[in-house]
């Protein structure tokens, strides 16, 4: 066992051959590596299931022993300074490091089919493989700097993942927005850092936790410059999983192709906050008012993502909202010191969110094909509906990771959502109730994305051109009827009118916006990235399912959704195996591991939890399904058509409701208006005073030399004589100063 602890080194760089094969090949040998890119796919695969085998081999070890290892080498070293490099196999390494590799192996063979048509598929994998690197570094580092070397490097990687398509303008502003609102938490997470090295001389995990433990049980530090540093080492954390207020650049990086908001959303960037407080939680925990801290952000974190979701219309970015909701959910868990519940839910939660964001790739890989590839057609749910009888296999698999998410047994995040729920009634009854609600918020707008996508047909009955009324269309979606003839022009008649369903131009309950059609919908629009002859080669009137290699991750994934769960069932101490994972965790942070539960309270508070899933899944469904069902009345149909299902409420929530969860909760404006365009005035108003007084005095003084030579010059007149006596003038002028100085 000693041996192979040995030569866990390899789990960060064995990735790492991948993008330096391909960017020398490219440099040396850009035809033949360009030739042969399926071999750079089956490589990464390759090298990440061999770390993902090493990494559960190193799991079961630690299951059966409960041990920690660190293997450290000295790398810098100058009189009393010391700085060490190595890796540290703990239970939060290996379950990092088995979520890291599990979801980027079905990611990358994912990849190989969605990008295939793609100019930039070497490049693509370049950036997984470094990416997956840059991960497995950070989850097992040893010390603090080794961290942010990495935690600067998985910023690095995300920048070129969310800017991949980066001729289009709008991904080119989010993989900057991304990098410079985490450049904001990582300046303070490098603050921390110093601030924990000044307090204890140390980086090192265990030296640190130690030193400051004794500090704080002996009142040896400021508790004030403590607080502060635990603050800045925590907006590190509240950047990269996308806390409040810090979160505004998550569903901006929703430009990136689908595989990467799959893998940032569920094993890597996000998770990568909520690893460094889980890592360094011995220093938190200490702390009380900190603690709190986390959790309010945590709480706030959980009720935001959750309310912004209601209304979007991108089926990614209303899946980007429900991640920043679950890592709310997860913080909050942190923050009351339920460590095994919040690890549980970054278990269960990142194989759901990975199913469903391959789901959704899935459907907007069907999409591209009826209205090419813009991203605000493809991946708009208002023109989707109908999708369950072409694409069968992605709709259950998208449904099953819905009812995951919300909650519904026997379903993976089910078990450790309710642990966090019922944590809360005993940490605070106000963030129980928020918790507890947002779980209905939950339900709603997911099952809001699965129904706008999956059911119905947009069963909407038009009037014909005509204007007569006694003889409805037949029932259409957006791609007609099945087995029947539609014209370009009727598609297109059909489409418009569905985005014109009243006179706000709303077609659906959280919908504002009239998208002006190409006059032929079907008509694919040319890719701004494209390989001659692979182009556009397949074609349909209908959506079809995704091939099999895009299909075998998310079957693989819906067995982690159905069963990743029972892990965590607490029936016992000695059935438990995420207690026992835990173990040495759990007693470095001083709780018990004795997580058996009484079955009856279990039952009852499931019951509740699953209550008011089921009421939020009744609500999305009462809202939304009606629109999207047959209607034989065709003055129902109109009135229904006409006003939608928005005015079921007062004028007045419904727009408060749409415009919060439309405008982003105006946090944006907000960042828009005093952040954004304050820095701008004060860069106008340094650039004047740089100008004008700075570089004023200089260039005054020289002007004034100008002015006063010129005018010296108009005096001189050719005259010997007229220069000698002005000459003598001024000599006798300055004799007569000085003899009056020195009277």
């Amino acid at each position: 066992m000693e041996q192979t602890y040995q030569y866990a080194w390899i789990i960060p760089f064995l990735p790492l051959p991948v993008p330096m094969l391909i960017g020398l090949g490219l440099l040396l040998f850009p035809t033949a590596t360009k030739s042969l890119r399926r071999m750079w796919a089956f490589q990464s695969v390759l090298l990440l299931s061999i770390v993902m085998i090493f990494s559960l081999n190193l799991s079961i070890q630690q299951i059966n022993s409960s041990s920690v290892y660190q293997y450290v080498w000295s790398w810098i070293i100058n009189n009393d300074f010391s700085l060490e490099f190595g890796y540290l196999i703990d239970p939060l390494t290996s379950i990092m490091s088995i979520l890291i590799t599990t979801v980027g192996i079905m990611v990358l063979i994912y990849s190989d089919n969605y990008m295939s048509h793609d100019h930039g598929y070497l490049r693509f994998f370049a950036y997984m493989s470094f990416f997956s690197t840059s991960m497995l570094g950070l989850v097992t580092s040893s010390n603090l700097i080794q961290i942010y070397i990495f935690w600067e490097l998985v910023g690095m990687c995300s920048y070129l993942l969310i800017g991949f398509w980066f001729t289009r303008p709008v991904a080119a502003k989010a993989c900057q927005k991304a990098f410079v609102t985490n450049r904001v938490g990582d300046f303070g997470l490098l603050l921390g850092i110093l601030g924990f090295y000044w307090i204890t001389g140390s980086f090192e995990f265990r030296d640190l936790f130690q030193i400051f433990n004794n500090l704080i049980s002996n009142n040896e530090v400021n508790s004030v410059f403590v607080t502060l540093c635990v603050v800045l080492l925590f907006a590190g954390a509240i950047a990269k999983s996308a806390q409040f207020p810090l979160h505004v650049w998550l569903p901006d990086a929703m430009e990136g192709p689908t595989p990467i908001s799959a893998l940032i959303h569920a094993a890597t960037m996000v998770a990568a906050g909520i690893f460094l407080v889980a890592r360094l939680m011995p220093l938190f925990i200490v702390i009380p008012h900190i603690m709190n801290f986390i959790s309010f952000i945590g709480i706030i974190t959980v009720f935001f993502g959750a309310t912004l979701a209601l209304a979007q219309k991108d089926i990614k970015r209303g899946l980007a909202y429900s991640t920043m909701s679950q890592l709310g959910y997860m913080m909050l868990a942190l923050g009351m010191g339920s460590y095994r519940s919040a690890l549980f839910h970054l278990i269960t939660h990142a194989y759901s969110k990975a199913l469903l964001f391959l789901g959704s790739g899935s459907v907007i890989h069907s999409m591209e094909t009826l209205v090419g590839y813009c991203p605000k057609k493809s991946q708009n749910m208002v023109l989707m509906g109908g999708l369950k009888k072409h694409v069968p296999i992605t709709k259950n698999s998208f449904l099953l990771g819905t009812l995951s998410l919300c909650g519904i047994p026997p379903l993976a995040c089910f078990w450790s959502k309710d642990e966090i729920l019922n944590d809360s009634w005993l940490y605070s009854p106000i963030f129980a109730i928020i918790a507890w609600s947002t779980a209905g918020f939950t339900a709603f707008y997911m099952c809001r994305i699965y129904l706008l996508t999956f059911e119905g047909h947009l069963n909407v009955h038009f009037q014909n051109y005509s204007g007569k009324r006694n003889t409805p269309l037949y029932s259409i979606s957006l791609w007609g009827k099945e087995g029947s003839k539609i014209s370009n022009k009727n598609l297109n008649f059909c489409l418009v009118t569905l985005l014109k369903m009243n006179k706000n131009g709303r077609p659906s309950f959280f919908s504002n916006k009239v998208y002006k059609m190409d006059e032929n919908g079907r008509n694919l629009i040319q890719p701004f990235l494209s390989i001659p002859n692979f182009s556009n080669t397949k074609t349909s009137l209908y959506p079809y399912e995704s091939d099999n290699t895009m299909l075998f991750p998310i079957l693989i994934l819906i067995l982690f959704t159905l069963f990743v769960g029972f892990l965590g069932i607490p029936f016992n101490q000695d059935v438990d195996i995420l207690s026992k994972w835990l173990t040495p965790s759990i007693n470095l942070l001083h709780q018990s591991s004795n997580n058996s539960i009484d079955w009856y309270e279990f039952c009852k508070d499931a019951v509740f939890s699953v209550s008011i899933a089921c009421f939020g899944i009744y609500i999305a469904f009462f809202l939304y399904k009606p629109v999207y069902s047959s209607f034989q009345n065709l003055d129902l149909i109109n009135s229904v058509v006409k006003m939608g299902p928005k005015r079921i409420f007062s004028d007045k929530i419904k727009n408060a409701i749409y415009d919060w969860s439309y405008n982003r909760g105006y946090i944006d404006a907000f960042y828009g208006t005093f952040f954004t365009a304050g820095v701008r005035k004060l860069a106008e108003f340094t650039h004047f005073f740089d100008r004008r007084i700075i570089d004023g005095i200089p260039n005054g003084v020289g002007f004034m030399s100008f002015f006063v030579a010129e005018v010296i010059k108009s005096v001189g007149g050719g005259r010997i004589s007229s220069y000698l006596f002005f000459y003598f003038s001024y000599v006798s002028i300055f004799l007569l100063i000085y003899y009056f100085l020195n009277l």
